[in-house]
């Protein structure tokens, strides 16, 4: 447990079909250098002493698939495996479900992002402590513009720049993203109740007042989405055993 001796549950979303990685197998089951991503992500979590029970949450049809993996590759900490929703949203609000503490604290990381580091769901955790949630993210490196649809008839198909924001306050978020269980789980029941749908679970608890501290990220902690990233992915990995190396 955690040094304020509360529970700490993982629940990491992975119902997603993954479509533009082709229909043969759905997402989490693709090979990243000869094993599941589902499998990189598990033993990721598994491996941070702070998390006591990690929850992963899969299509109805893979259930069991995830627990002959499972018991394969050996992975202790998973108890139970929740069948997903039809959005990311869903899901996250089927695995946290499964949880009874209302003291603990749900670390929540997606599958798609195998190459977190350790120590950034480790400072997620311990920096979560008088908050209501810390985010991993990393400062924007592009110059990003706000944009809209050109308001010129002859030109609707034209997207015109609004503004520039500032670079020096903008952080793309990823993965983990922590919170104490009765926040997040308000949080989601509310959204779920307005049939509101956020870009992430950070997006419900500011939705409803929440402050969300952000933990520094890693720009390797890249979100596998297309057959492209497994690329980038496994040279991420080789650069990484290289270094350990």
């Amino acid at each position: 447990m955690t040094s304020t001796d509360r529970k700490v549950y993982a629940v990491m979303p992975a119902a997603g079909l993954g479509k533009r990685f082709g229909a043969e197998k759905n997402k989490p089951f693709f090979l990243l250098a000869g094993k599941p991503i589902i499998i990189w992500s598990l033993d990721l979590l598994q491996s941070v002493d702070e998390i006591d029970e990690v929850i992963p949450v899969v299509r109805e049809d893979d259930i069991t698939t995830t627990a002959e993996l499972i018991e394969e590759y050996g992975i202790r900490k998973v108890k139970r495996i929740m069948a997903g929703g039809k959005k990311r949203q869903d899901s996250v609000y089927n695995g946290l479900q499964a949880i009874t503490d209302a003291k603990s604290i749900v670390v929540i990381h997606d599958c798609g992002r195998p190459l977190a580091e350790t120590e950034t769901i480790r400072a997620a955790i311990r920096e979560v402590k008088g908050s209501d949630g810390t985010v991993a993210g990393v400062p924007v490196k592009d110059t990003i513009k706000e944009a809209a649809p050109s308001t010129d008839a002859c030109n609707s198909d034209k997207v015109m720049v609004c503004r520039t924001l500032r670079r020096d306050v903008l952080f793309a978020a990823q993965t983990p993203q922590v919170f104490p269980f009765d926040v997040i789980m308000e949080a989601h029941t509310r959204a779920r109740s307005e049939q509101f749908y956020g870009t992430d679970d950070a997006s419900l608890v500011e939705r409803y007042g929440g402050k969300v501290k952000i933990v520094m990220g890693s720009y390797t902690n890249i979100k596998i989405t297309t057959p492209g990233d497994i690329f980038i992915a496994e040279a991420l990995l080789k650069m990484r055993k290289q270094g350990a190396g």
